[in-house]
């Protein structure tokens, strides 16, 4: 009996997928609609094969279906091919080639979750809440997200014009040149004695990166309190927003995720003393933070460890699961992206959707400055020791024209979320000392 390539093809693809998808039982009314519908999956696939428009190969056809499966289920799930895969394994390693954006898709655009600092996207002015309208000359309304970013991609030193739509503002282009990039994931400074410490993305250095930021801090200052910035921080490994949570607390549980299954749940608890000895905390959280972040705002807040500021957190509460598979006669690897779960802060609460709502609501603004003249009682006429205190202004003002500004008090300046951070570390500090 000869046997057409196509029936063939299809006999093949079918078996492929019941030996994927069919459980090990037969028999029951869910299995025939199984087969029925792998049955219709088959038709189609050998009628796009034979009669579209252009000629598509058949890995192409079937790594879009199985991308299409994915997609369809949320956001964050999809299918990545070896290329992508590789990619991704780059991105935890705290290193890799792109724009530096945390994206998703919604209402068919491409939505920016957070810039990643100091990449080529952040410096080209890209913002949390961005929708990315068009790549280059394409459209992006039609294609899943994995179609968006492989256009994104592309070799070191390559330009590429992306479109952006943001609120009250007409689309306008943005023209951004990709670049390889390693991330530094934890950054620091210190100034009126109380320790700076920005995360911008939680990948395997994030740790060992904060760590060494606290020692070093410790070890040259008498510092009062901490001030944690996670703002458009997209997030990253689960893991290391365990870690990192356990740095500033004693005991109790970080984070739980729960599965289909009911019994199927995980709990991340506190294993390591606060290094840093209870000092006040304020955490800053915003629109772009999201996962881990959000994990570890959650965590500190429910523990009352920290005060949470800014507005709120992205709400993006599930759990991904990377799977690899191998490609039959191929030793590189493919991989799918699937939610398998959701996690909870330590009350129970769920974030998915809603996000982590601050203790303190602080929209991010600009300082203003009034020219106006302010009396007190040495600008009376005859007033005791005001010639000192004129020459003391004069020493004073002398002395502030020699210290210029640091690029970090320069932010404070128009950093309004920063500078109520730093505020209230100091007023908690000064309160605690109070009741000492």
């Amino acid at each position: 009996m000869i046997i057409s390539k196509n029936v063939f093809l299809k006999v093949i693809l079918l078996f492929t997928l019941i030996t994927l998808l069919a459980p090990k039982t037969y028999g029951s009314s869910s299995d025939e609609e199984k087969y029925k519908y792998l049955d219709l999956f088959g038709q189609v696939f050998d009628r796009v094969r034979s009669t579209y428009v252009e000629e598509v190969t058949d890995q192409e056809l079937i790594e879009k279906a199985i991308d299409g499966m994915l997609s369809g289920l949320d956001p964050h799930s999809g299918f990545m091919n070896e290329e992508v895969f590789q990619e991704m394994q780059m991105d935890t390693e705290g290193k890799f080639g792109g724009l530096g954006i945390e994206i998703t898709m919604e209402e068919g655009f491409v939505k920016v979750i957070a810039p990643i600092e100091d990449t080529p996207a952040y410096d080209a002015g890209v913002l949390a809440g961005d929708y990315i309208i068009q790549i280059d000359e394409t459209p992006v309304f039609g294609l899943t997200l994995n179609e968006a970013v492989e256009l994104m991609r592309g070799k070191k030193g390559e330009p590429i014009v992306i479109t952006i739509s943001r609120a009250n503002t007409e689309p306008f282009e943005i023209e951004i040149i990709r670049d390889y990039i390693k991330i530094r994931s934890v950054k620091s400074e210190v100034l009126n004695n109380i320790g700076y410490l920005r995360i911008t993305s939680f990948n395997e250095q994030t740790e060992s990166g904060l760590l060494n930021a606290i020692k070093k801090i410790e070890q040259e200052n008498k510092i009062k309190g901490y001030v944690l910035d996670v703002r458009s921080n997209p997030g990253g490994l689960l893991t290391q927003a365990v870690k990192v949570t356990d740095i500033f607390l004693e005991r109790g549980e970080i984070v739980s995720t729960r599965g289909r299954d009911k019994k199927d749940i995980r709990r991340y608890r506190a294993k390591k003393s606060d290094r840093t000895n209870g000092k006040p905390l304020v955490v800053i959280i915003d629109g772009g933070s999201a996962s881990a972040s959000e994990i570890v705002a959650g965590a500190l807040q429910d523990h009352k460890r920290a005060i949470i500021i800014g507005t709120q957190s992205f709400g993006k509460g599930s759990v991904q699961t990377i799977i690899p598979f191998q490609v039959s006669n191929s030793d590189n690897l493919t991989g799918i992206r699937l939610t398998t779960a959701r996690y909870y802060t330590p009350s129970g609460e769920s974030i998915q959707g809603k996000g982590i709502v601050p203790d303190i609501i602080i929209e991010q603004g600009e300082f203003e400055s009034f020219d106006y003249k302010r009396f007190s009682e040495s600008d009376l006429k005859d007033s005791l020791d005001k010639n000192n205190e004129e020459k003391n202004n004069e020493e004073d003002v002398e002395e502030n024209e020699d210290n210029e500004l640091s690029e970090f008090e320069k932010r404070l300046e128009i950093d309004y979320q920063l500078r109520r951070a730093f505020d209230l570390v100091q007023g908690v500090s000064l309160f605690n000392e109070t009741q000492e």
